[in-house]
């Protein structure tokens, strides 16, 4: 019988990319990297998305019951990445030195070092112990420019970029 091997570095082998998820709470808003987003369905139009819960933007998205998904380009530089990935909207406001509009559902859309977002009304919710999986029916999606997206192993690999403690796969990374 060959011996259970539980080798952590395979889950980087798993595509994923690199959003920019926000929501918003009465007049305040807030946004986050996430890198676990994804369509679930065509007909309706679904996507799925894992938010830390001790994220504000977790509380903003279960509170309005709205989140938006800007897709990050892969010209975007650490210093953006870092205002929406390593500071916490509780210390700063993090959309007030990048550009942003307010979508159909009053979500916050990055539009700065962004290709194309989508806006989305939470239809169910999944506990998964320390993430909640988000999930939503989109209700308005569009393209801002022509651009490769940032997937997560060029912001690894090109960018020698970090995983911070609340993303799902810092555990698999950590001091790597």
């Amino acid at each position: 019988m060959e011996e259970n091997v539980l080798n952590q570095k395979a889950l980087r082998d798993i595509s994923y990319g690199l959003y920019i998820v926000s929501s918003f709470l009465d007049d305040k808003m807030n946004g986050q990297i996430a890198n676990t987003v994804f369509q679930i369905s065509g007909e309706p139009c679904t996507i799925a998305i894992s938010i830390n819960k001790s994220n504000l933007t977790h509380e903003y998205i279960e509170k309005s019951g709205f989140f938006s998904v800007s897709i990050v380009e892969e010209e975007a530089d650490l210093k953006f990445i870092g205002l929406f990935g390593f500071r916490s909207g509780r210390d700063i406001d993090k959309f007030a030195s990048v550009g942003f509009k307010k979508g159909f559902t009053n979500c916050p859309i990055v539009i700065d070092n962004t290709l194309s977002f989508m806006e989305a009304k939470v239809i169910n919710s999944i506990d998964v112990v320390t993430h909640t999986v988000f999930i939503g029916e989109v209700i308005a999606a569009d393209i801002l420019k022509q651009g490769t997206p940032l997937t997560y192993a060029n912001y690894h690999l090109l960018k020698k970029g970090k995983s911070p403690k609340t993303a799902p796969t810092f555990k698999a990374f950590e001091g790597k």
